[in-house]
């Protein structure tokens, strides 16, 4: 199933937002950490939920082909670090997951906002992922994402912008 390419306050092409989040480790990590490469930067809700866990689990199965297109990944959530660790270590993952607590990246990606889940509409994250060149720029953004198959979504993604 196809996610939606819906609204975000990035558009496509233009600069990502800047950004220093801690790491699962503690250790601080910013937009330019991975200047000169891709980076597929995704939002979701929360660790070990059903959604989340399926995402995060399918990069990490994918992170070979997207090492090898000169691509990484970073998850990032209003989760605490240590919560990020623990998801990490229950679930094997091997991708980065980025702490959020007070939303602020989240939202300057646009990545809050009204939800509907269950016929009821709240406020909170939106699954969202931003596809951001090695120059910095926004390639390609996904609002309203659909955890299963979404990353296998991304990597088609990178494959064509890398054959143009």
């Amino acid at each position: 199933m196809a996610s939606k390419v819906g609204k975000s306050s990035v558009a496509e092409g233009a600069k990502a937002p800047d950004f220093t989040l801690p790491d699962q480790d503690g250790r601080d990590v910013s937009l330019k950490d991975y200047a000169g490469k891709w980076l597929v930067l995704y939002f979701y809700p929360k660790d070990n939920t059903p959604g989340c866990t399926i995402e995060a689990k399918d990069f990490t199965a994918l992170m070979g082909k997207l090492t090898k297109m000169g691509a990484a990944v970073a998850g990032v959530s209003p989760d605490s670090v240590k919560s990020h660790c623990n998801f990490i270590g229950k679930q094997g993952l091997k991708i980065t997951l980025l702490s959020d607590p007070e939303r602020k990246v989240v939202k300057k990606y646009g990545a809050w906002g009204v939800k509907k889940m269950y016929g009821r509409e709240s406020e909170g994250l939106v699954r969202s992922t931003f596809l951001i060149t090695p120059e910095g720029r926004v390639a390609r953004a996904w609002n309203g994402v659909k955890a299963a198959g979404h990353a296998e979504e991304v990597v088609e993604a990178v494959k064509r912008l890398l054959s143009v």
